[in-house]
């Protein structure tokens, strides 16, 4: 029998009044969510997110390292960062060997101990040297100090030869020459200008140590107007270079304001640069390190002229380092890095080695001593290498002051990539990497009684022997390349000081505070009175 087919069934889909219902039921749906969407609960979930992975990017890259439980969101200590106090920074030293924090889109690892400090500098293979995001901006990116591995190494053997010790005798006369400038500056101040009343010193040393290296780098190929520009303007390029700032170029920031300055520094240097090019092609002699590069490099195309026009060339004529040609960008590019690391510490070092020896007048009376003693009782005599390098107390003082109160307290590298500090951590590549050079420098097992300054502990003590804490200009790879040069200029300038001038401190309750301004400085910028001293006076 043939089954029998229900021909009155339908899909329900073909029933107009199902249709309906489920038409209206999925209205209701579209309705509520578009009753409940808004741009508002989007950005708040979005930023709810970002947060969550803000905090555990931070925990991740953190570690088992010390620093703050819980990050402020995006931010970090920013606003913290603003005002940096050396407390704080000592406070973070004592927290362990490492800590870290996170600003922005920074990572940092702090190094607070020397050995930890010491292997970072020493590493080359996975750390290169860094400045802040405005950095590269301020320097140029195509800069010497940004190149990495052989090529930095080969750059820097052609800039050697301009910190030996027989150039550094070249370039006394222009430095002696500043000093008696601004020493003449510094007494027409207090007593023509300001009736023998004190007044805050630290720019004026500012100024002073800035006209001695423009002199020294590019001699008399810029004039005192722009010199007095620069140093005026510096301050711009040292706000622009602080530790934690804006990471772009916003008109009217400190990283645009200095990227200015950075400019007109660098077009005077050019400019300057092919000043030297024809003064030294035309047989002129040395009198600066702009002056000593140039010569280098016509010296080198020289001979590889001869050479390859088959000319004999006797050995004598061969240059120590063969050097190609440079623009008079990359050579005023190079020099104004060498004014970028002297500024701000050669300020600093300046600023507290004439309060402290102002404050101590047993230690000035003894540089006085040695200065006429030096000189066979003559105060005139001018400054040479066979002098500087007969002032064994002097040189005790300086010393003492760059470990007292060192210019440099911290120094920023970048991790080029995960660096296995030590068995248990491992640094992310692309954090910054901060070894600390205060910490070392007051290291009790090193230095007896850190906090004092005595420069005898580098005459009857055995402070020349500690040359691990010794981390004032650095080590490594990337050592402060006029170590010796700005060891030099200081001995130089508070020894004639010495004989010249008579100073006095007017203390405030804020003197031995400090200041950081890119480096350390008093609080209350050193307010000074200068007398000009009778050279017949023997003590």
């Amino acid at each position: 029998m043939a089954s029998q087919v229900n021909s009155s069934f339908a899909s329900p889909a073909a029933n107009a009044d199902y249709a309906e219902v489920v038409s209206e039921y999925s209205s209701g749906l579209l309705s509520q969510f578009y009753n409940g969407f808004s741009w508002w609960s989007v950005l708040a979930s979005t930023l709810l997110a970002a947060v969550v992975y803000d905090q555990v990017m931070y925990q991740w890259r953190k570690g088992s390292i010390v620093g703050p439980a819980w990050k402020i969101p995006f931010m970090g200590p920013f606003l913290e960062s603003l005002h940096p106090k050396l407390d704080r920074y000592i406070a973070k030293w004592n927290s362990g060997d490492l800590s870290c924090v996170s600003v922005f889109h920074k990572f940092v690892v702090i190094a607070s101990s020397r050995d930890m400090s010491r292997k970072i500098f020493n590493s080359p293979g996975y750390v290169k040297p860094c400045v802040v995001d405005a950095g590269h901006k301020l320097l140029r990116p195509a800069n010497w100090v940004f190149l990495d591995g052989k090529a930095h190494v080969d750059y820097r053997k052609g800039l050697n030869g301009l910190f030996t010790r027989q150039a550094l005798e070249t370039y006394l006369p222009g430095q002696e020459e500043v000093y008696d400038t601004y020493f003449q500056r510094f007494v027409d101040l207090s007593q023509k200008e300001n009736n023998g009343k004190p007044i805050p010193f630290m720019p004026e040393f500012r100024e002073l140590m800035c006209a001695v290296s423009c002199r020294t780098f590019v001699g008399h190929y810029i004039s005192d107007s722009a010199i007095k520009k620069i140093a005026d303007d510096y301050y711009n390029i040292t706000a622009a270079l602080e530790l934690v700032n804006f990471p772009v170029l916003l008109p009217f920031t400190k990283p645009w304001y200095g990227k200015k300055a950075a400019d007109v520094v660098i077009e005077e240097f050019a400019r300057c640069a092919a000043k030297s090019k024809v003064r030294m092609a035309a047989g002129g002699n040395v009198e600066c390190i702009m002056d000593g590069w140039v010569k280098s490099i016509q010296d080198s195309t020289k001979y590889r002229e001869k050479i390859a026009k088959g000319i004999e060339v006797p050995a004598d004529e061969k240059p120590t380092q063969s050097l190609r040609e440079f623009t008079d960008l990359e050579i005023s590019m190079t020099v104004f890095t060498f004014l970028f690391a002297s500024q701000d510490a050669t300020s600093s070092a300046s600023t507290w080695l004439f309060q402290l020896v102002a404050d101590r007048p047993e230690v000035l009376r003894q540089i006085r001593e040695e200065q006429l003693a030096v000189r066979n009782g003559d105060a005139s005599v001018r400054l040479s290498m066979d002098l500087l390098e007969n002032m064994p107390y002097t040189r005790a003082v300086v010393k003492e002051t760059l470990r007292y109160r060192p210019p440099v307290i911290l120094v920023p590298y970048l991790a080029k990539k995960d660096f296995p500090i030590t068995p248990t951590y491992t640094i992310p590549k692309g954090s910054m990497v901060i070894p600390s050079v205060y910490p070392a420098l007051h290291d009790p097992e090193a230095y007896p009684n850190p906090d004092t300054f005595d420069p005898d502990r580098w005459i009857s003590g055995d402070a020349e022997l500690q040359t691990k804490n010794w981390l004032v200009f650095g080590t490594g790879p990337h050592y402060c390349l006029g170590q010796t040069y700005a060891q030099m200029n200081l001995i130089a300038m508070i020894g004639k000081a010495s004989l010249d001038l008579d100073w006095v401190h007017h203390a405030t309750p804020t003197s031995e505070d400090i200041r950081i301004f890119a480096t350390l400085f008093p609080q209350d910028d050193c307010p000074l009175v200068f007398f000009r001293r009778n050279r017949s006076i023997t003590a």
